[in-house]
């Protein structure tokens, strides 16, 4: 009996081990959208009043958890019954990514003249509805990159047992919204911190130094954020493109990928855009 019970300890063991190799691996493949992910949601998270970023920051938290809880099963029910879906679902979540990415730079160069995020920040206090609106986009555009996250982490595992594939792409789902929120929670603090490590010091000596320099630091990473943020937007849909629309593999092949999936995401966004601008005017005429 009590060699049974050790044989049992032994094969969870054996494939914990095995988890945590595939795990690594699938974590080294998912490290570049993990990058743009926490670009694009630390932008996300940001221009709130300091009383309401770490609640709206919560939220973005608890529904990424969600998305993930309904993506991670999808796409192993669908790898395993209907694959060619996958294909069409990130294509589709690439459209969407193309179109925040370039309607942000659109509405930069047409309204230039509204305060940016830190200064929404310290002037205007968003209402109740703008802020669910803020926080809606954000777990969508997170649920897009949870697709792309556990789909990379899905097919570096698709020779593995299912059990094992289950764990691996379960484990580095969970990883994802725990490292790249916590990050986002500590970038977003970073201003209260400084300041309370300016009030315990006298604002005097090296503790006063770090903290003005916190202080000082935050609305540089922000709008740092901001443009790295809606850069990553299109090039992990360029990505996508190039990765799972037929005709691109080989267009613009002489180009470094980078540029390719750039100019992949860019067009795309900007024709997605300018539907949706012809889509809203046809609806005025019509309405009227």
């Amino acid at each position: 009996m009590a060699s049974g019970f050790f044989a049992i300890l032994d094969d969870i063991g054996a494939l914990m081990d095995d988890v945590a190799v595939t795990a690594k691996v699938a974590a080294k493949k998912t490290a570049g959208i993990l990058g743009d992910d926490l670009a694009v949601n630390a932008e996300k998270s940001t221009g709130f009043l300091s009383s309401r970023e770490l609640p709206v920051l919560w939220a973005i938290t608890k529904g990424s958890f969600v998305n993930k809880l309904i993506i991670v099963p999808i796409a192993l029910l669908l790898n395993f019954f209907f694959p060619i879906a996958i294909k069409v679902i990130l294509v589709l979540g690439g459209l969407y990514l193309a179109y925040e990415g370039v309607e942000k730079i659109v509405e930069y160069f047409i309204h230039r003249s509204k305060p940016s995020h830190i200064e929404a920040k310290e002037v205007i206090q968003e209402d109740e509805v703008a802020e669910k609106a803020k926080i809606k986009s954000a777990i969508i555009t997170d649920f897009i990159l949870s697709i792309e996250i556990v789909i990379i982490a899905l097919g570096s595992v698709l020779e593995e047992k299912l059990l094992i594939q289950i764990l691996t792409v379960s484990a580095v789902a969970l990883l994802a919204t725990v490292g790249v929120y916590g990050i986002v929670a500590i970038i977003v603090r970073m201003d209260d911190a400084g300041y309370r490590l300016m009030k315990a010091s006298g604002e005097k000596g090296i503790l006063s130094v770090i903290g003005n320099l916190l202080v000082r630091s935050l609305p540089v990473i922000i709008k740092i954020l901001s443009v790295v943020g809606t850069i990553a937007l299109i090039l992990v849909s360029g990505g996508i493109f190039a990765h799972n629309v037929g005709f691109l593999h080989h267009f613009l092949h002489t180009l470094p990928s980078i540029l390719r999936e750039f100019a992949f995401g860019l067009a795309a966004g900007l024709v997605s855009v300018l539907a949706v601008i012809a889509g809203k005017k046809l609806l005025a005429i019509v309405r009227k």
